[in-house]
């Protein structure tokens, strides 16, 4: 850990505008999501683990909270869960699709 990077950073941080620490905390929500070729079909999925958020939004559709899905999902954080929701708020009509396409597989 490097002690002065880590201060630099927080200054910076302190002297951003409101508008400004808004889009770096949205940012840095985003990070916690990946899409990788290959892996859950290249959906987008929380970082480092195989878990879409098409399929979290898909159990919250149908009437799962939070709560139930942590409990499911014991690898998962709140903080995941949160990435998540933003992200299907980011990016609705891509995990529309991806839920419409699981549907008419099964």
């Amino acid at each position: 850990m490097n002690p002065r990077l880590v201060d630099s950073l927080i200054q910076v941080i302190q002297a951003l505008s409101p508008e400004e620490r808004k889009l770096l905390e949205s940012r840095l929500k985003l990070n916690a999501i990946q899409q990788t070729p290959g892996i859950c079909g290249g959906h987008a999925r929380i970082q480092n683990t195989r878990i879409p958020v098409w399929i979290l939004v898909s159990f919250r559709q149908q009437g799962a909270n939070d709560t139930e899905l942590l409990q499911n999902y014991p690898s998962l954080t709140p903080e995941d869960l949160t990435a998540a929701w933003d992200y299907y708020k980011q990016y609705r009509s891509e995990i529309d699709l991806a839920i419409a396409t699981q549907h008419e597989d099964d």
